[in-house]
């Protein structure tokens, strides 16, 4: 039986540093609209806070392990049907209170309640009771085998909250991390202040600054103009003038990230399996992602799954425009089809890959119509809304990226994709301790997508972030595995 390795010893405590001081500024894109708050598990989150004032159990380390913040070990019992967590003593939450289990048991237990309608909840369905076997001690118990579970906890809506605090949570977001919500204004700006008690070490800085900014470009002037201090994601055309200046630094970050467009297998045209094949074996994936990205990136065969990852499929998927005609004319379009996707500037490459895709997509008699949609609310009110959007998703375990995007019961499986086959390969991988069977059943999940899923995803993405020359020790790693606290800026004249 073969399970991750029990977390190393590692002592979280860094040196006494001098006061923080100086503001870092960043935008958040307002994706949700009037519903952005600061519950941790609500689809309307805003993560650029949350991350901040709050932990996991389990983070991301730089190799995407987990590694260590309010759990210090974690062990599975003989079958891999229980965990147990020992969590870090002397740590206090934001109000004053101290964290203990019943904190940890309170927040995952609002994540898995199904009357709370969680997105996050099918990243650890197969919990089905958590108690406190100590005041800093957690026992999760499975509904059958599972041998991945800390990577489920290292999920982005994962974070501890107070006991009993669900009512005020999306305002206050209340936690242990190392910023302090002094205001929230999600249409302004939201301001953080240090927590100069935070377990880790004091924070390098004294404030940050969340200034809401839906538009892409909007976020890309703010940063060449100094009203922000950071901007993930710029294009690569932005990170050559940005790299000539030394007014700024560009980290390259290679993730599991992904962008592309879902196709609602739910209504037709899409409902059927060789129309949404050859939506995407139209797409020629290395030259989209040298015409969108400049290359930057690896290409994927429409899985989610991320390139490093230990259950990645190996799939070839080369452009083929003679199979997508003759699917289309199986299907009963021998003159081709029309198509409509739905775009927004909300991520500043979605425009650039509908117009790829329209161009390489038309050789294939696919007629693609770019529909631009509002950045305020495009979350809430185009996708999963229209039959035909741009998305895109941050790296997430091969499990939970499966399992979230494409299981029949997921709440963000955004085609709406049944399939019993991959559910069925899903729950058997889930449940499977032997290794190498459980790749072989998270490959063959893969495969099963690259067959029929309504998801085309070209590839995953290596992230350019600009950075102001003023900001120091940002750790070149995934947004989701920063340490916040460790960062530094030149403090404002």
């Amino acid at each position: 039986m073969r399970f991750l390795a029990t977390a190393l010893a590692l002592c979280l405590c860094l040196p006494a540093a001098a006061d923080p001081t100086g503001t870092f500024r960043q935008a958040h894109e307002l994706g949700f609209g009037a519903l952005s708050n600061l519950d941790p598990m609500s689809n309307g989150r805003v993560l650029q806070v949350t991350e901040k004032t709050m932990n996991r159990l389990v983070r991301p380390g730089a190799d995407g392990t987990p590694q260590p913040v309010l759990a210090t070990d974690w062990q599975p019992n003989e079958d891999g049907t229980e965990w147990t967590f020992t969590l870090r003593e002397g740590v206090r939450f934001h109000d004053g209170t101290d964290f203990d289990a019943a904190d940890v048991v309170y927040s995952l237990n609002r994540i898995i309640a199904p009357d709370n309608d969680s997105s996050a909840r099918a990243t650890i369905q197969m919990i089905h009771r958590i108690e406190a076997v100590g005041p800093y001690e957690v026992r999760m118990y499975l509904d059958g085998p599972f041998a991945d579970l800390p990577l489920q906890l290292m999920d982005f809506r994962m974070r501890i909250i107070p006991d009993g605090s669900g009512d005020t949570i999306a305002q206050t977001g209340i936690g242990t991390g190392p910023f302090i919500v002094e205001r929230f204004d999600p249409d302004g700006i939201t301001i953080l202040r240090a927590n100069s008690d935070y377990f880790e070490g004091p924070p390098g800085v004294a404030a940050i600054e969340v200034i809401a900014i839906p538009d892409a470009q909007a976020r890309l002037q703010a940063l060449l103009g100094g009203q922000i201090d950071m901007e993930r994601g710029i294009t690569p055309q932005l990170g050559k003038v940005l790299e000539a200046s030394d007014r700024y630094a560009v980290q390259q970050v290679p993730t599991g990230n992904w962008i592309g467009m879902a196709f609602r297998t739910d209504v037709p045209p899409y409902d059927d399996a060789r129309i949404r094949r050859a939506l995407r074996l139209a797409v020629d994936r290395d030259e989209m992602l040298k015409l969108v990205l400049g290359g930057r990136g690896i290409v994927a065969c429409d899985t989610p799954v991320a390139p490093n990852d230990q259950y990645r499929a190996d799939i070839a998927c080369p452009q083929d425009i003679a199979q997508a005609r003759a699917l289309l004319t199986d299907a009963g379009y021998p003159d081709g089809i029309d198509v409509t996707v739905h775009v927004s500037a909300l991520d500043s490459s979605w425009p650039t890959m509908a117009v790829v895709y329209q161009q390489q997509a038309a050789a294939a008699g696919i007629r693609v119509r770019i529909k631009k949609e509002s950045t305020d609310g495009y979350w809430s009110q185009v996708w999963m809304q229209k039959d035909a959007v741009t998305t895109r998703w941050n790296e997430r375990p091969a499990d939970q990226a499966l399992n979230e995007a494409f299981s029949s019961g997921a709440k963000w499986n955004e085609t709406y994709y049944k399939d019993a086959v991959f559910d069925q390969l899903m729950t058997d991988a889930r449940s499977e301790l032997d290794f190498d069977q459980r790749r072989a059943l998270y490959e063959a999940a893969q495969i099963r997508l690259w067959e029929n899923a309504g998801t085309l995803i070209p590839y995953h993405v290596t992230q350019l972030v600009g950075l102001s020359a003023r900001v120091a020790n940002l750790d070149n790693v995934k947004n989701d595995a920063v340490r916040w606290h460790l960062i530094r800026v030149i403090p404002d004249s």
